[in-house]
């Protein structure tokens, strides 16, 4: 599929750490990296034809039941951002999708989201299966990936690690 990299990552988006995002560390407060990555989520999600648009014409849209984020190496204001995706895995109604975050300029991994999202009837408030067409496109994505190594940083559980 065009856009996926020699790793089975993709392109979506970019972004600029804004003045609002800086904490009194002096660095992106760690609420405006989900705010940074939800960015990136909707980029996927016009990708897959299930963005703003698929809601108000279908009355239907994607909901993040559960996520994940790591924080590898802070940002500061006006840093440029870079976002990578893969979708890891799916079924008729959700998929689980990896994010990662890169100082555009710098190259390093800032952060990492990783999402579990789920396809919501709105009238309904319920879910429901993807559409047709938008299912051939979670699937066409969700295969291409699968053909690469598996995804490190996935299913990640937070603990102190004992020595």
């Amino acid at each position: 599929m065009a856009g996926i990299d020699d790793e089975g990552w993709f392109d979506s988006g970019r972004a600029v750490v804004r003045p609002d995002w800086i904490d009194y560390n002096g660095h992106m407060n760690v609420g405006y990296y989900l705010v940074a990555f939800d960015l990136a989520t909707e980029a996927v999600c016009v990708r897959l034809g299930v963005g703003e648009d698929y809601r108000r014409r279908a009355d239907a849209s994607m909901f993040v039941v559960e996520a994940h984020l790591t924080y590898d190496r802070e940002v500061v204001e006006g840093a440029p951002l870079a976002f990578r995706s893969r979708i890891v895995d799916f079924d008729a109604k959700r998929f689980h999708l990896l994010h990662r975050m890169f100082h555009a300029d710098q190259g390093f991994l800032a952060a990492t989201n990783e999402l579990m999202c789920l396809h919501v009837d709105l009238g309904q408030r319920r879910s429901a299966p993807f559409p047709d067409d938008a299912m051939a496109k979670v699937r066409q994505l969700g295969e291409d990936h699968a053909r690469f190594a598996p995804t490190g940083g996935v299913g990640r559980a937070i603990g102190i690690r004992r020595r």
